[in-house]
């Protein structure tokens, strides 16, 4: 098996089952750049089609946000993908 696993939504190291770092970094980046534009869950959720329920996972870093989802997101968000992504990974 890869080195990583899916658990509940959340990448997690096969050998220390603790969240990978990069995804709690995108969730600490969403969360920001939602609150610098004045967006609340709410209005997020609905701009790309989900419950701000999902919105509190992904910003929680409960669940991890897909590829297609952070697209969304940063669309919404008025940024670019690369904004919501760690530095040292682009």
């Amino acid at each position: 098996m890869d080195s990583d696993d899916h658990l509940g939504g959340t990448m997690y190291s096969s050998t220390t089952r603790k969240p990978d770092p990069i995804d709690g970094v995108i969730s600490a980046k969403i969360t920001a750049r939602r609150k610098s534009r004045g967006v609340s869950q709410q209005a997020l959720a609905e701009k790309i089609g989900v419950s701000f329920q999902q919105i509190q996972k992904y910003e929680s870093g409960e669940n991890r946000v897909a590829a297609s989802r952070l697209i969304r997101i940063a669309r919404a968000l008025g940024c670019q993908i690369t904004d919501l992504i760690p530095d040292e990974d682009r």
